[in-house]
């Protein structure tokens, strides 16, 4: 009696890599956007059409102002994933692994505390002390409602703008910057004891950043000097 031949089983998928959760100010982004349009357009007709030593110093500031432009407004992210924090600032990109990450603090700025005590400003997080104070109308709003029993809301739904309604959120009202930094804070609290949230801070300047805007600064000024 033969007995059956062992069959190899078949190759399990590749687990997927933890996509990084991607913090940024839309706000920002719409401000550099714009800023970006309105040089751009003022400094090519300036280079197209000047005259003498116009289109020199023309160039000279977009070379200059378009950097900084984009790094204060376009280029400040956040970026988590299960091991690390990655907070990409105008000048500076910073790696933090969360075994490092002492507290994430909110106060006028939000900021992240190395355990060496060194604090880092987010700046793809801004806080808005408006939406802060929108949020906490919102809560007392809600608070209130909460005690009118059902005779104000019913089974837990609150009325909605078209008649409908609307459900009544879980937890306190905050300002999406704040939630922000709640979930940056529990996927600390999460992560922080792993071996693979172990390592060295790094930081690195940007010099893709520095270096064009330090040159634009340097033609500008012997642009003005000579002239």
């Amino acid at each position: 009696m033969t007995t059956p031949e062992h069959q190899p089983s078949a190759p399990q998928p590749p687990v997927p890599a933890t996509r990084d959760r991607v913090y940024r100010s839309p706000a920002g982004i719409a401000g550099g956007v714009l800023l970006l349009a309105v040089i751009g357009w003022l400094g090519v007709d300036a280079v197209v059409s000047g005259e003498g030593r116009t289109p020199w110093t023309a160039l000279a500031v977009l070379l200059l102002l378009v950097p900084l432009v984009v790094a204060f407004t376009l280029r400040p992210a956040v970026f988590a994933d299960e091991d690390r924090l990655r907070v990409r600032n105008p000048l500076r990109v910073i790696v933090l692994p969360w075994g490092q990450v002492a507290a994430l603090r909110s106060g006028y700025t939000n900021e992240v505390v190395a355990a060496s005590g060194t604090k880092y400003q987010l700046w793809a997080v801004p806080v808005s002390l408006r939406a802060r104070k929108k949020a906490a109308r919102q809560e007392a709003r809600r608070a209130a409602g909460g005690g009118r029993g059902r005779g104000g809301v019913l089974g837990g739904m609150a009325p909605g703008a078209f008649g409908g309604a609307a459900a009544v959120p879980d937890g306190p009202v905050r300002a999406e910057t704040d939630k922000a930094m709640d979930e940056l804070r529990d996927l600390r609290e999460t992560r922080e004891k792993a071996e693979t949230a172990q390592g060295e801070v790094t930081v690195r300047w940007a010099y893709e950043i520095a270096g064009p805007a330090v040159a634009g600064a340097v033609l500008l000024a012997v642009l003005l000097a000579v002239g």
